[in-house]
């Protein structure tokens, strides 16, 4: 394990975990990303039988039956001491809107962060005016990548090159800020190599040991995907 990873503090958001609110195809592929990534990861859907399907592919993750847009349900669940909750209900719209205002504006509530799933303009202007941090169309973001983004804030692109290794764009974390490649030596220490780094308008590709990375600087490294996201965050 590197040395610099044990460095970082934990967002709060992070440490508080994640809520995935209706669990169907999208909500299923954001908590299979976030279990994934070893996140902790709360599923909660009114049905039973999504429920049963989730168990069925994520045995260890804790699923509940709850009423979104019940209060007093969802606290209980504990669905208001995550950081942030993902929305993933798309039908019926009321439920979707109930369920958002509820984990932004209950008394009490811990929820940082509300990313929710919108089925038309409308539907997206009505969760921001709820307060919604962040509205998505699942035809435009894969709930895996959503996953993906939650955990790794600091991701600005991957390429998966097969099922185990891939290339990924990430903004320099701080505590690589003024540090030297060779310093940092991130093949021993995350078992990643380097493949360019630097301004993200003018890259260099290959770049010597002596390089010095800078604050708004990028860096394209491959490895295998469990070794890449272990590489710290901003």
């Amino acid at each position: 394990m590197s040395q610099w990873f044990k460095w970082l503090p934990k967002k709060e958001e992070e440490a508080l975990g994640f809520a995935v609110v209706g669990i169907g195809r999208f909500g299923t592929a954001v908590c299979r990303e976030l279990i994934r990534n070893g996140a902790d990861v709360l599923a909660v859907d009114s049905s039973d039988r999504a429920i049963e399907e989730l168990l069925q592919l994520e045995p260890s993750i804790e699923a509940r039956k709850v009423d979104s847009t019940d209060e007093e349900a969802m606290r209980e669940a504990g669905v208001l001491e995550m950081g942030t909750v993902v929305v993933g209900i798309s039908e019926p719209i009321e439920a979707s809107i109930t369920t958002t205002l509820i984990a932004k504006d209950t008394e009490g509530s811990r929820v940082q962060n509300v990313i929710a799933r919108a089925t038309s303009d409308l539907h997206e202007k009505m969760l921001k005016r709820v307060g919604a941090d962040r509205v998505i169309f699942p035809s435009r973001m894969q709930g895996e990548r959503l996953g993906l983004e939650l955990v790794r804030p600091n991701l600005i692109e991957r390429l998966e090159l097969d099922d185990q290794t891939g290339i990924d764009e990430i903004k320099v974390p701080d505590i690589f800020v003024g540090r030297s490649l060779r310093d940092l030596n991130l093949r021993k220490n995350f078992f990643v190599n380097v493949l360019a780094a630097g301004p993200s308008n003018r890259l260099t590709v290959n770049p010597p040991a002596k390089y010095i990375l800078k604050k708004d600087h990028v860096l394209v490294v491959m490895g295998l995907m469990e070794d890449l996201q272990k590489l710290p965050e901003v």
